[in-house]
């Protein structure tokens, strides 16, 4: 059984190549990055009704690829053509025919627009998604080689010059060993005597900095086709605000492309009577579901609140219902203000005390019983000296006296 692996193996790797990958072949890593993206879109949008002559991979490949397909009947059999938009311009300046030749159905026409065919859009401007996958994925084959240079350059310990070309041929088959991960060996002592080696700041921040850039390039990416990445570069933990900040940046363009598809499907049905429909498959459906049972909670609880833990100095999330206060940071600021004023206000909510402004004294302490919890408070009441003396009441609960008379 095992025999019959290896020669399995051995046949796939023969007939497909089992090479190294070139990271200076800079348009055929392009092109690798970009596949495997338009692999994960293809899962974007799930179909249902189509006839058999159009497959889901296919429609999608042509929408994602060239931005558009033109569905038209050929021999009584609906397919998604790809053509040439022209004609004269209806006037909004847009295309009124589709010009298509089929080498497999071995046909041309030139098919017009809302009357015998429909454009299916893949968004709002027919621009697919090549140009903005193209632009990422040039992006990380750069970041892939400066960083391969780098893993490169941190086997040498310094940099060599030399005098001659012989010298020269020796110090660049040394640096050749190197970058093959083979040891290093100095055939000639004319090598030792003409070359000169200078030493080389390395620092691990390069490969940090390129691991970073790396992946703030992969998860805008994502972001792009609406799956959520998290690219804060934060060393620390996230705030829940902070992981969801980027949220509603997620979905703009991917409704856009459902919404284009919904519309030209629907026209598609009422022109060739079919009963195709459209919807987010997978991911997408499921991370749609969840940003908006995080907006109900929020809508039915309330806000949430971002504070600083003072033992820890740490950022804290709570949910709180709008316009509750904070139970424990009432207490904390009262008791950090001053003594009169909690105790204005304590005399000012207990109706069974008696008036401080109807006190004759400048300055006194008023000692009182609050009748529920039935705890001793001072007092410190400022009164203004009124122009006339006034008699003190005496309350059920407490008393004022008199220390000093205008």
């Amino acid at each position: 059984m095992s025999k019959n692996n290896s020669r399995t193996y051995s046949y796939y790797f023969d007939k497909f190549g089992l090479d190294l990958y070139d990271f200076n072949d800079k348009e055929r890593c392009q092109r690798n990055y970009i596949m495997y993206m338009l692999n994960r879109t293809q899962r974007l949008f799930e179909y249902k009704g189509l006839p058999d002559t159009i497959p889901q991979r296919m429609l999608e490949f042509m929408l994602q690829i060239n931005g558009f397909a033109c569905f038209a009947k050929h021999n009584g059999k609906l397919y998604a053509f790809y053509g040439g938009l022209g004609g004269e311009p209806d006037e909004y300046y847009r295309p009124t025919t589709c010009v298509v030749s089929n080498p497999a159905l071995k046909f041309s026409d030139t098919f017009k627009i809302h009357e015998n065919c429909v454009i299916v859009r893949n968004d709002s401007f027919l621009y697919g998604l090549i140009p903005l996958f193209s632009r990422y994925a040039t992006a990380m084959v750069e970041n892939d080689i400066s960083f391969r240079m780098a893993s490169i350059n941190s086997r040498i310990e310094m940099l060599l010059s030399a005098p001659d070309d012989a010298t020269k041929k020796a110090a660049e088959k040394f640096l050749d060993d190197l970058a093959d991960g083979k040891l290093g060996v100095i055939a000639e002592n004319a090598f030792l005597d003409g070359i000169k080696a200078q030493e080389v700041g390395r620092t691990m921040r390069t490969f940090t900095d390129l691991i970073e850039y790396q992946q703030y390039l992969k998860a805008s990416w994502f972001n792009e086709i609406g799956l959520n990445a998290n690219y804060n570069m934060k060393r620390e933990k996230l705030s829940t605000t902070e992981s969801q900040m980027n949220n509603d940046a997620l979905l703009p363009l991917v409704e856009d492309m459902l919404e284009n598809r919904r519309q030209c499907i629907e026209e598609v049905n009422e022109m060739f009577g079919t009963e195709i429909s459209v919807d987010f498959a997978s991911s997408w459906e499921k991370l749609i579901e969840e940003m908006e049972a995080e907006s109900n909670q929020l809508d039915s609880e309330g806000m949430i609140g971002i504070g600083t833990d003072a033992a820890s100095g740490e950022q804290q999330t709570g949910i709180g219902t709008v316009g509750e206060p904070d139970m424990a940071d009432v207490r904390d600021s009262e008791e950090q203000r001053p003594d009169s004023d909690n105790d204005e206000e304590a005399a000012q909510g207990d109706e069974t005390q008696a008036d401080a402004t109807d006190a004759p004294s400048e300055e006194g302490q008023e000692h009182m019983e609050t009748a529920d919890a039935g705890v001793e408070v001072i007092v410190d009441v400022d009164v203004n000296v009124g122009d006339e003396e006034r008699s003190d009441e005496d309350e059920s609960d407490g008393s004022i006296s008199d220390s000093e008379s205008s």
